[in-house]
């Protein structure tokens, strides 16, 4: 396979993880993510904005779980993706343009709509299954635009 066509089956493997998440279908999630004999026990990662290092399959699978469970509408717009391949092991950065929301405290409609930055690093290894998760890391963008004007004395 050409290294062009090997890094396009990675982006579409990127792409579905989060049209996954998009459409909350857990089943799906899960197959997305290696297996325990791939990784080993405790070989697949997670870091979520703000939380700690999750480890191991399970833990993984039940954050991702919980998010779903309490997560009303989410979609996300990916950009600077960037897919590097070394081996079997292929490492995708990019920025999440993240719109979500709740539903509301009374109606039971769909709350406000938040956005949300966050850079991430997604780490696929190649299986007979395809391109699978190891490992993804999102960290919360933190810094400011610019556009605002320097406050004075």
């Amino acid at each position: 396979m050409s290294r062009r066509t090997e890094s396009e089956a990675v982006e579409r493997a990127n792409t579905a993880f989060y049209e996954t998440l998009e459409r909350g279908d857990f089943d799906e999630l899960s197959e997305l993510w290696l297996d325990a004999t791939e990784a080993g026990d405790t070989g697949i990662s997670c870091v979520h904005p703000g939380w700690p290092v999750l480890s191991g399959r399970g833990e993984v699978l039940r954050s991702y779980a919980l998010i779903m469970a309490n997560t009303e509408y989410i979609q996300f717009f990916l950009t600077d993706v960037k897919v590097v391949i070394l081996g079997d092991t292929a490492l995708v950065t990019c920025t999440e343009n993240i719109l979500s929301g709740g539903p509301a405290e009374e109606s039971g409609e769909l709350g406000p709509l938040v956005g949300q930055l966050v850079v991430a690093t997604n780490v696929f290894r190649r299986t007979s299954q395809g391109w699978q998760l190891w490992s993804h890391h999102g960290s919360p963008v933190l810094a400011e635009s610019g556009d605002e004007e320097p406050e004075g004395d």
